[in-house]
């Protein structure tokens, strides 16, 4: 990197990703048989001394698709006693992702970044039930890295020695109510406020910006060595 390079911007910061936090809950496992029912996706911004923070958040309540596999076990988990109710609020699968997508790309565009990077708890989960979402919806402008992600909960054992979100971020001293989990909305907020502090923490150990490593020929007489 140059000199003249702006290290506090996401584009520096993540090469040229835009990461997006998403929750999904859903009525199974499976991402092609199992009905789509919540979604929140929150984007995230740089301050002007590089500390990372939530910026933007969309938040969807979803009907299931036509011929969706509902199971009983997972409604009791997430607490979502009716998926069909008309009090929920839902949208259909397609409405709720064209909304997100379309934050996605006006953040990315504005962070000049080339993709966007799904930044989950156990991302491997929200990041299949969201492909299989865009693909029964034909949204051929997914801004989705195909299989990149950043996976807090490995990102959180790390850092904190924690896996689970809720013992995460208690670790971090973000305040986690368990009354409100398995809620899209509260549990990816949770989790942009728990991916910020584990990068800003990197940053505040000295991590970052990298230092710079000097080549042997430039420690001995001061040239650099191509």
């Amino acid at each position: 990197m140059t000199e003249e390079t702006n290290l506090n911007t996401l584009k520096a910061r993540f090469r040229g990703y835009f990461p997006v936090v998403v929750d999904v809950e859903t009525a199974g496992f499976n991402a092609n048989t199992d009905a789509l029912l919540e979604i929140c996706a929150v984007t995230l911004k740089m301050d002007e001394e590089g500390w990372l923070i939530p910026d933007q958040t969309l938040h969807f309540h979803i009907t299931p698709f036509e011929g969706a596999n509902i199971e009983k076990a997972a409604l009791d988990f997430n607490g979502i006693k009716d998926p069909f109710s008309p009090l929920r609020g839902a949208v259909d699968e397609e409405e709720a992702l064209k909304e997100i997508f379309k934050m996605i790309r006006k953040g990315q565009k504005a962070e000049n970044c080339q993709r966007a990077i799904m930044v989950a708890h156990n991302a491997n989960f929200d990041h299949s039930f969201v492909m299989a979402a865009a693909e029964r919806s034909k949204l051929k402008r997914n801004p989705f890295h195909p299989f990149a992600t950043f996976d807090t909960a490995a990102l959180s054992g790390l850092a904190l020695g924690q896996t689970v979100l809720a013992k995460a971020c208690e670790t971090a001293a973000i305040p986690f109510d368990n009354r409100e989990a398995h809620s899209a909305l509260y549990d990816t907020e949770r989790t942009a406020e728990l991916f910020c502090e584990i990068v800003n923490r990197w940053k505040r150990l000295g991590g970052w910006p990298l230092p710079d490593l000097a080549t042997p020929a430039q420690e001995t007489d001061g040239k650099s060595s191509e």
